[in-house]
C-alpha cells in the first residue's frame, strides 16, 4: 500500500512540474534577474539588504528603548524589536514591490503570451531571499545574546508561510488594480504608514489599553509577528490566545487571509485578460 502511495505521490507530481515547467522556469529568471538589478551599479550591493533594517534597528532602539523606555518588562527586546522589523520590512517589500510588477513588464507582456502572475512571484521570491539573508543576522544576534530555541521554534516556517500567502495576496489584488488604477500606489503608502504603528512592532501590547490591542491582535500581521516573537524569542511574548483565551480565535486572522487569496485570484484572473491592452 505504501508502494502505491508513493508512486501515486510521484506521478501526481510528476504532472504538476509538467504542467507548470515553463512558469518555473520563468519565474526563476526573473527571480534572479530582479535580484541583481536591485542592488545593480552600489557599492555594497548585497550587503544593503542586510544593512537596511539594522539601520532602521539602531534608530528604533535609541528612541524607543533607550530615551522612552519601551520594552523594559519584556527579556530580549533588542531582539524582540529586529524580529518585528524583519518581518514588517518583508510584508512591506512583497506588497509594494507588487503593485508595479504587471506595469513595469509593459513591453514583455505585449510580446509574450505567458503567465502573468509569475510577475508577482518574481519580486515575492526575491523578498523571501531578503527574508532569509536577514534572519541570518537575527539568529547571529540570538546566539550572541545566548537565547535557547525551543522545541516551539519548529513552527517558524507554518508561520513565515502564513505571512507570505497573507502577503503575497495583497501584492496579487494590488498589482492587477494599479493597471487600471494608478492612485493604488500611493493609497497603499498612506496605508502602510498608518498599519506600521498599529502593529506591534516598536512597542509592547503591555504599553496600549487591552481592548484596543485585542483588536489589532486580529491582524493577520500583528498576529504572525507576535507568535514567531514567542517561539522564537520569549515566551512571555502576548500572542492572540492572551486576548481572547481560546485557541479558536486563531481561525480569524486565518479565515481573512484565506478569503483574500480567493478574492485576490479571482480579481487578477479576471483583469489579466486585459493586461496587454492597459499597460
Amino acid at each position: 500500500m505504501l508502494v502505491v502511495k508513493t508512486l501515486v505521490y510521484l506521478f501526481v507530481v510528476k504532472k504538476i512540474v509538467q504542467r507548470y515547467r515553463y512558469s518555473l522556469i520563468l519565474l526563476k529568471q526573473l527571480v534572479k534577474t530582479d535580484f541583481k538589478l536591485r542592488y545593480q551599479g552600489s557599492i555594497l550591493g548585497y550587503v544593503w539588504s542586510l544593512l537596511r533594517p539594522l539601520a532602521l534597528f539602531v534608530i528604533l532602539y535609541i528612541v524607543f528603548v533607550r530615551f522612552l523606555k519601551f520594552g523594559g518588562d519584556i527579556p530580549n527586546f533588542p531582539i524582540y524589536l529586529l524580529m518585528g522589523i524583519v518581518l514588517w520590512n518583508f510584508f512591506a517589500e512583497v506588497t509594494t514591490g507588487s503593485i508595479a510588477s504587471i506595469v513595469s513588464r509593459g513591453d514583455l507582456i505585449r510580446k509574450l503570451n505567458f503567465p502573468k502572475y509569475v510577475l508577482v512571484l518574481a519580486g515575492s521570491f526575491s523578498a523571501l531571499i531578503n527574508l532569509f539573508l536577514n534572519s541570518i543576522v537575527i539568529a547571529a544576534f540570538m546566539i550572541f545574546s545566548g537565547i535557547e530555541l525551543r522545541s516551539a521554534a519548529l513552527l517558524l516556517p507554518i508561520f513565515i508561510l502564513e505571512l507570505f500567502v497573507f502577503a503575497l495576496a495583497i501584492g496579487f489584488f494590488l498589482s492587477a488594480a494599479f493597471v487600471r488604477y494608478r492612485d493604488v500606489n500611493y493609497i497603499w503608502e498612506v496605508v502602510m504608514q498608518g498599519a506600521f504603528y498599529a502593529t506591534p512592532i516598536i512597542y509592547p501590547l503591555s504599553l496600549i489599553p487591552f481592548d484596543a490591542a485585542k483588536l489589532l491582535m486580529l491582524n493577520p500581521v500583528a498576529q504572525i509577528m507576535q507568535d514567531i516573537r514567542y517561539i522564537m524569542v520569549t515566551p512571555e511574548t502576548m500572542t492572540i490566545n492572551d486576548f481572547y483565551g481560546t485557541h479558536l480565535i486563531r481561525l480569524f486572522p486565518i479565515s481573512v487571509a484565506v478569503i483574500l487569496v480567493i478574492v485576490s485570484a479571482l480579481y487578477f484572473r479576471s483583469r489579466s485578460k486585459h493586461f496587454a491592452e492597459e499597460v
